[in-house]
């Protein structure tokens, strides 16, 4: 059972995202709560998985953010917003949030998308992540320091990277290209030192910038 904490300012968001999770066989909102909350309701709740909004008018959510990834096991967050550009998603990737998504995403898609999360996958809107790379404003640079690392990474590794941006945990990707999560985690580890970054998201990140999804997913 995935255990979910959902941390939003207004009920009915609260309430209907608990709802539609409930609904799933495999996931279970394990309590609710506000910005001010928060902290002692994921203290209490130990879950896996807290969809966290970004902007709260107690605490706002950057602030939140920082204060779980601060505990000793911190579940995974991922960031609720409202707006597809919001500027802060981006702040809130670099400090550690593993994904975000738009309050209007899809009721059907939601469950899956806090599987990914369990999961150890990475879930960005691609919608919201093409509108705030290109809000950026070295979103879309290629030729900066950071995107020039991943001339670093091997053919297979860049293979991988792509897969991490698309939001695939270690299983589906080696499921996807034949290779047990053992040795997709050590591709992994070897991805985030060759280029620098301490998450799959940042990662994922970098992956957006040099344009390696260009193929596989337009803007919307």
């Amino acid at each position: 059972m995935i255990r979910v904490v959902v941390v939003d300012d207004e009920a009915l968001v609260r309430s209907g995202f608990e709802l539609i999770l409930g609904a799933a066989d495999d996931v279970r909102v394990v309590a609710t709560a506000t910005g001010g909350d928060a902290l002692a309701t994921v203290r209490a709740a130990e879950p896996d998985v807290v969809l966290l909004d970004i902007r709260m008018p107690d605490v706002d959510g950057l602030t939140v953010l920082r204060d779980i990834r601060a505990l000793p096991d911190p579940p995974v967050v991922a960031m609720l917003t409202t707006f597809d550009t919001d500027e802060y998603v981006l702040t809130a990737l670099r400090s550690g949030a593993a994904g975000f998504l738009l309050k209007d995403t899809d009721p059907a898609q939601l469950a899956q998308l806090v599987r990914t999360l369990a999961a150890g996958g990475v879930v960005m809107s691609p919608k919201a992540s093409h509108a705030v790379l290109r809000g950026h404003p070295a979103g879309p640079a290629r030729d900066d320091a950071e995107v020039a690392r991943i001339g670093h990474l091997t053919d297979r590794e860049r293979e991988v990277l792509v897969l991490i941006a698309e939001g695939l945990s270690n299983g589906e990707i080696g499921a996807r290209i034949h290779l047990s999560p053992g040795t997709v985690k050590d591709y992994v580890s070897a991805i985030l030192g060759k280029l620098r970054v301490s998450s799959r998201v940042q990662a994922a990140l970098l992956a957006q910038r040099a344009g390696l999804l260009d193929d596989r997913q337009a803007p919307q």
